[in-house]
């Protein structure tokens, strides 16, 4: 399963779980559908950021396959 680290894993529309900036010391996950990349280079340690189309932004832990 990939994780949130490579920006070529993403695409707009996948579903994914982030993890926003006021929850890092928590680790609280958020998961929706991926509206934008924000993430520029190809990949970054903390995770790649995205915004959800709820408008929420965090970098990106899990992608979540569908079937």
């Amino acid at each position: 399963m990939p994780d949130g680290r490579n920006r070529k894993d993403i695409k707009i529309g996948d579903f994914v779980e982030i993890v926003q900036k006021h929850h890092q010391r928590t680790g609280e996950l958020t998961d929706g559908l991926v509206k934008r990349i924000l993430t520029k280079s190809a990949n970054h340690p903390h995770g790649i950021k995205v915004q959800l189309d709820t408008g929420e932004v965090g970098r990106v832990k899990n992608i979540i396959e569908e079937d």
